[in-house]
């Protein structure tokens, strides 16, 4: 019996650079599982939108968030989608994992500033789901690192970003952000002179761009949402 179709399901950026970074994980994980079909969709900005994008795979799918955190766009868009069918499943968001906090952790050893108080730049979102996820995303990179993460919000919530570094003036700015786009230039423009690490894809600093990490974190999110079809 074949194994569920995989639909991938990003943000959407009109950044060329992020979205080429997007493409390119989508194609590590289509690699990763040559008898699967893996599809590459959008919430915004981007297409295909990921209803057209369903609509057109016959037979089980499992619904794969590359979304960091719970929302919106999960629980409305993705979850709304899928509930239409009853051979649809929606996967966790790749956050809060540790898998993420070793990246976040590999991209902080790149600033060379070891001890340095660290802010997560986080999107933000209204939805209070979110807000769980970006604590416990931050509380696993504290243990990661050893030392307490502070946490700063983009967009919806409050402390922003130049708050929370107006109370840590020595601090480096970890961006948890998964490619480049509109919330990365903010990021950029708002840490000032702080360090600011890219972000988890990101061409500038992996050999290939891809880290293994974010890879093995959505085939076990594929795997785990594969077997609530079953």
């Amino acid at each position: 019996m074949p194994r569920p179709a995989l639909l991938a399901v990003s943000h959407g950026t009109a950044d060329v650079a992020g979205a080429r970074a997007i493409a390119a994980l989508v194609e590590r994980v289509a690699e990763a599982l040559p008898d699967v079909t893996v599809r590459a969709a959008f919430v915004d900005v981007q297409q295909p939108d990921a209803a057209s994008a369903l609509a057109d795979i016959d037979g089980p799918v499992v619904i794969v968030p590359l979304l960091l955190s719970s929302g919106f766009h999960v629980h409305h868009d993705l979850h709304g989608i899928a509930a239409a069918r009853a051979d649809a499943v929606v996967a966790d968001p790749m956050g809060p994992d540790a898998r993420l906090a070793d990246v976040l952790a590999s991209r902080l050893r790149g600033l060379d500033r070891d001890g340095a108080p660290v802010v997560l730049a986080v999107a933000g979102s209204r939805d209070e789901r979110s807000l769980t996820d970006a604590e416990g995303m931050a509380s696993l990179l504290g243990e990661r690192l050893g030392r307490p993460v502070e946490l700063a919000y983009l967009a919806a919530r409050q402390p922003d970003l130049p708050t929370a570094l107006g109370t840590t003036p020595d601090a480096v700015v970890a961006t948890y952000l998964l490619a480049r786009g509109y919330f990365f230039d903010l990021a950029e423009r708002l840490s000032g002179e702080h360090p600011l690490t890219p972000p988890l894809l990101d061409d500038l600093l992996a050999a290939d761009g891809i880290p293994s990490p974010l890879v093995e974190l959505l085939l076990a999110r594929y795997t785990a949402a594969a077997a609530r079809l079953r």
